[in-house]
Formats: C-alpha cells, sequence, structure tokens
C-alpha cells in the first residue's frame, strides 16, 4: 500500500478547547481506517479540515502529493475525497436516483435549474451504483419514507457517484438499528472494494470497529493516543478505560 492522505502536525482549536493538538497520521490506498474517541476529542474535526470545512491553524494536508489545506470543500471534492454525514444530507422529497443524479450533475458540471432529473444522461451509471447497493427496487421513492439504514446507504452511495479515491465517513452506523448495522457495513464493505475506494471512518460501535478496520487510532484530547491494528488497539488497558470504557 502506499499513502494516498497525509496529514502533518495540524493544530486548530476553539476558544480554550483544542481540537487538534499536533494530529499527524498517514491513510494508505486500499485500507479502512477507524477513528475511534469520546466525544469532544477532534474526530470530526479532523474529517472538516480533511475536507475544506475547516482551516488549520497550523499544519497542512496532502492528497496524492497535492497540497489541500484550505482548498474549499468543491475543489477537494473535484481531486477524489468525498465524505458522508452522521445524519444523510439528502434531498427528502426527492426519490433516490433523483439524489444520485443531482450528485452526478454538479460533479459533471452538467446541471442547470430549469433541467428535468429524468431527463439527465448519467441516469444509468446511477442506476448501476444503485444496484451495487442492492437498492435499485428503492430507486423510485422518496427519501422521506425510508428506514435509517438505507438512507444511510444512499447517503454514502450519493457520495460516491462523485467518484472519488478517498472516502471520509462521520458515524456510519450511527441511528441505524443493531440488527442493521452490519449488513448497511457489509454492502458498505463490499462496494468500496468493488470501486476501489480508501475509507476512514469515525465509529463509536467497537463491534463495528474490530470488524471492518484494517487500523484504528484513537483520538483523546485532540492527539492520537493509540494507532494500529484492532486487536492490539482495542484491548490496551489505557484505551479500555478511557475510550471503551470497561
Amino acid at each position: 500500500m502506499s499513502a494516498l492522505l497525509e496529514a502533518e502536525d495540524l493544530h486548530i482549536n476553539f476558544g480554550g478547547v483544542q481540537a487538534a493538538g499536533g494530529i499527524s497520521l498517514t491513510v494508505e490506498s486500499g485500507e479502512r481506517l477507524a477513528i475511534i474517541g469520546p466525544n469532544g476529542a477532534g474526530k470530526t474535526t479532523f474529517i472538516n479540515i480533511c475536507t475544506g470545512y475547516l482551516k488549520p491553524q497550523q499544519g497542512r494536508v496532502r492528497f496524492r502529493d497535492a497540497e489541500i489545506t484550505a482548498r474549499p470543500p468543491r475543489a477537494i471534492t473535484r481531486l477524489g475525497i468525498a465524505r458522508s454525514f452522521q445524519i444523510p444530507q439528502l434531498f427528502a422529497e426527492h426519490t433516490v436516483l433523483e439524489n444520485l443524479l443531482l450528485g452526478a450533475a454538479v460533479r459533471d458540471r452538467a446541471w442547470r435549474p430549469w433541467w428535468r432529473l429524468s431527463g439527465l444522461g448519467q441516469r444509468a451509471e446511477m442506476l448501476e451504483l444503485l444496484a451495487l447497493f442492492e437498492l435499485q427496487t428503492v430507486a423510485g421513492q422518496t427519501i422521506a419514507g425510508l428506514p435509517e439504514g438505507v438512507r444511510k446507504l444512499v447517503d454514502i452511495a450519493l457520495a460516491l457517484a462523485l467518484r472519488p479515491q478517498l472516502l471520509l465517513m462521520d458515524e456510519p452506523t450511527s441511528g441505524v438499528s443493531s440488527q442493521e448495522k452490519f449488513t448497511v457495513m457489509d454492502t458498505l464493505d463490499r462496494v468500496l472494494r468493488e470501486r476501489g475506494v480508501t475509507a476512514v471512518f469515525v465509529e463509536h460501535d467497537m463491534e463495528v470497529v474490530s470488524r471492518y478496520a484494517h487500523r484504528v487510532a484513537v483520538w483523546s484530547g485532540g492527539r492520537i493516543q493509540a494507532l494500529g491494528p484492532p486487536d492490539t488497539v482495542l484491548n490496551d488497558p489505557a484505551v479500555r478505560a478511557d475510550v471503551i470504557g470497561l
């Protein structure tokens, strides 16, 4: 594997709160990196810096050897980084297919406000993407009527409609029932492998982390407390006491 994303000495404070205090982390091409830690540890802040929503006060981020620190989110997306959110960011009144068509049209800079979504040329491509997620049966349903697990998959499918090389996910199983979480993650893992997409995901469910992550980074007070394989990190006494609560 080779380095795809490199964060070096990231610092950012919000008032007196240190959200990043010297974060340095490399994401390898093809891996699944889980970020865990208590609320307020700076996990989402890291994702926001990497996707251009926040500018660090110190440090830099490189993607495929290109400096992306403080570039606007749209520019970073076009370079090949996409993200999904803890709460799915979807157009609730539109159908699943229409949501993906909007994403693809923005990706290709092909959409105009007066165009009908049904006439966009990316329809076949988006139906193929939905089939990968086994969501073709809900393509014509509106987002508002879907269960949370399906919304999560649609939100991630929308991110993949942008054709990223790296996907950053903020709690992909948040709000998903215990009965659905492994189905969601199995589907997601399969699609990422088929599409050759590297993934970083923030997660609080240790069962999900141990099952799907190649490496685990533990955030604490804006710093990385531990980094390594799931078996090693999740059995570290300090991690179990400070993060897992055992």
